[in-house]
């Protein structure tokens, strides 16, 4: 592996061609016609466009990107997260293509990607599976079936669903038929795909997922876990690890029955299998990331590992270097998605110019982005534009180090959720470690 094409955009992409640099590879980044003055074009050593602006026709365009490999030489891909990062069809073209993709095989992408199946297997495995059907609803009739029997309420999803999109709570008969046409036809318009699964709702939990690594050789560890609980329409704002809703004993369990996913699988790379946690501390299996996720600085700060690299190590056919036993945890770590949107105005995207810009630093803090003074935010992506990672001895020290970090950012000529973000640091419930899945919409907004 001598040359790493990164298939994807914003500070992911700066921030895979920085562990790239270290490790001495080269570099290509692709961009669109919309990104053509972003960071990571500036960072990596080669920048090739491969579409306009629109994702179908550049971020998401298969040939552009294998072409855009071929044209610079690119014996590997790294997909990042979000776009074609668990698309199991690209995985596959880039194994005919003869480049490397830095990720699991694509057969374990499409096992995993579909979520009642991924729950049937995680059954099988023995990992605590939240009740309900067992694969993929057919019809309307066997989905009043299944809930009547499971109990109101539930949770009606699109199979091979993910962002918090294709999901209705149900919490009546009455609400089945017109919440069952509504997820199928979401499923369909988001992933091409209209087969969904019920399980029961779990109310009011606490999300808390465990990131493993493993290699080509059957070896596999897990680096802990992360509490994603503080979320807006099933959309991750803040993560932090350790957990608060979970102690050694239960940790452990988690820790185990994550381990036991992998390896029932028989998957490569890092990844991350989420769970949800109930009032009475049992925790179930929701779903499995085949990809690096969005909040995984935060582990990276808590363990000294750069889950990168370590990516990068195992595409290479090299064997993990670390066992359980070598990890170390220390101390607590906090992460904090700043958007360009409007949170007064329901959250409404903030496309512009960036016209003035102060980040925040210090011992503590870490930011990952791949803005900067002068640059234009396109309409056109996610919204997200930066992350700030505050670790500290304790919990109370990381929350101290946030709320300062928070304060000391200036991002001037588009609106950004730094206040709103700041209304959750410093809440009460917040710093007592006492929240829940409903708690933005309880407490915040």
């Amino acid at each position: 592996m001598n040359k790493i094409l990164i298939a994807n955009r914003g500070e992911i992409a700066v921030r895979i061609i920085r562990a790239c640099k270290e490790m001495n590879l080269k570099t290509v980044a692709v961009y669109s016609e919309a990104d053509k003055d972003s960071l990571h074009t500036r960072l990596a050593d080669e920048a090739i466009c491969i579409g306009p602006a629109e994702s179908n026709k550049s971020y998401l365009n298969y040939k552009n990107i294998i072409e855009a490999a071929y044209i610079t030489g690119a014996d590997s891909i790294h997909p990042g997260f979000g776009f074609l990062s668990e698309n199991s069809q690209f995985a596959k073209i880039c194994k005919e293509s003869n480049i490397k993709f830095i990720g699991p095989s694509y057969e374990v992408i499409k096992l995993m990607g579909n979520k009642s199946n991924a729950k049937e297997m995680m059954a099988k495995a023995g990992v605590p599976v939240v009740p309900g059907s067992k694969g993929s609803v057919k019809s309307l009739n066997e989905a009043r079936e299944i809930s009547n029997k499971i109990g109101y309420p539930v949770m009606i999803k699109a199979a091979a669903g993910g962002g918090g999109r294709g999901i209705r709570i149900v919490n009546s008969e009455a609400e089945v038929e017109s919440s069952y046409n509504i997820v199928k036809q979401e499923s369909m318009n988001s992933f091409k795909d209209d087969e969904i699964y019920i399980e029961k709702y779990i109310q009011n939990p606490r999300h808390v997922e465990i990131q493993v690594l493993a290699d080509e050789h059957g070896n596999v560890i897990h680096l802990g876990e992360r509490d994603c609980t503080v979320q807006r329409r099933n959309q991750k704002i803040l993560e932090e690890t350790p957990s608060t809703a979970i102690d050694d004993k239960i940790r452990e369990k988690m820790g185990d029955a994550a381990i036991k996913a992998v390896k029932k699988v028989g998957y490569t790379s890092c990844g991350t299998i989420e769970f949800l946690v109930d009032k009475d501390k049992n925790f179930y299996f929701m779903e499995m990331n085949t990809r690096i996720q969005v909040e995984h600085p935060i582990t990276e700060e808590r363990t000294g590992i750069d889950i990168v690299k370590e990516q990068i190590r195992i595409a290479a056919g090299e064997p993990l270097r670390l066992k359980q036993k070598d990890i170390e945890f220390k101390g607590h770590c906090i992460e904090c998605r700043i958007n360009a949107e409007n949170p007064s105005k329901n959250f409404r995207p903030c496309p512009g110019k960036i016209t003035g810009l102060i980040l925040p630093g210090g011992n503590g803090i870490r930011i990952d982005t791949f803005v900067y003074a002068g640059y234009t935010i396109p309409p056109n992506y996610d919204s997200m534009i930066a992350k700030i990672i505050a670790f500290g001895k304790t919990r109370n020290e990381a929350i101290s180090k946030m709320k300062r970090a928070l304060e000391e950012t200036v991002i001037e000529g588009v609106d950004t959720n730094i206040d709103f973000l700041f209304k959750i640091i410093k809440n009460p419930n917040f710093i007592r470690g006492k929240f829940d899945t409903s708690f933005i919409e309880r407490e915040i907004l």
